[in-house]
């Protein structure tokens, strides 16, 4: 009898499928990267999802993350998702977290209750606390590097931090990695050297607003929601 996880089950059988249903995954980021990496993992059957991210959705998150529209501006990104990842799978436990994870809110998470951690963050002291905490606490875990400025979706390789080259943002964790003990990190990276955005009429905070594209941190989010998976099925 056919069901909304029938094809899935057809590539990976219905044991793995009930193991996807039992996996708990925590997902630090929901916005371009982390938006499709939420949006794959509900659609795989996930059982449950731990959603952290501060943000709200504004008008410029439209042209590329999956949870922005006109409708969703003003609201929590992580509101946002959970009723998305309850529309696709009703049966799915979905746990939301208004926060940013920096060194100060690192003590609300218990890392040990997590299957599978997901870095879709852009600050590099809040990816190296997610890694230091992974490790302390024995999770997988795959991080995002730089999916900014850049137009080639079909750059993206999986690698291991160490085997990275170009991507600045993995540069400057392959050092404060190794300063803290951790040699080895799964990313998805991009060898495709950044382009210099236009200057941006909108005013962030930020020193330069990167440019981005709908077809490229989605892709990148792909990437990481598919290894996910298969890691934790074994395949």
């Amino acid at each position: 009898m056919e069901n909304q996880f029938s094809r899935t089950e057809l590539l990976i059988g219905q044991e793995n499928l009930e193991r996807l249903s039992q996996a708990r995954v925590a997902v630090f980021g929901v916005g371009g990267v982390g938006g499709y990496t939420v949006e794959a993992l509900a659609r795989s059957g996930i059982g449950t999802l731990d959603l952290i991210d501060n943000d709200t959705v504004a008008v410029s998150n439209i042209n590329r993350q999956i949870i922005a529209t006109h409708k969703t501006i003003g609201q929590y990104k992580v509101d946002v998702a959970k009723e998305r990842v309850l529309d696709i799978n009703p049966n799915a436990k979905v746990n939301v977290y208004r926060t940013f994870y920096l060194p100060e809110t690192a003590g609300e998470f218990d890392f040990t209750q997590y299957d599978y951690v997901v870095d879709a963050i852009d600050t590099v002291t809040g990816k190296l606390g997610l890694a230091e905490q992974a490790k302390a606490a024995g999770v997988p875990m795959i991080s995002a590097m730089g999916a900014g400025n850049k137009m080639d979706a079909s750059a993206f390789e999986v690698t291991d931090i160490s085997k990275t080259s170009v991507c600045p943002l993995a540069r400057v964790m392959r050092r404060e990695l190794k300063k803290r003990g951790i040699e080895h990190l799964k990313v998805v990276y991009s060898k495709e050297k950044a382009m210099t955005p236009a200057e941006s009429k909108e005013d962030t905070g930020r020193r330069q607003t990167p440019g981005s594209l709908a077809f490229v941190p989605s892709v990148a989010g792909l990437i990481i929601a598919g290894e996910v998976i298969k890691d934790l099925i074994e395949m």
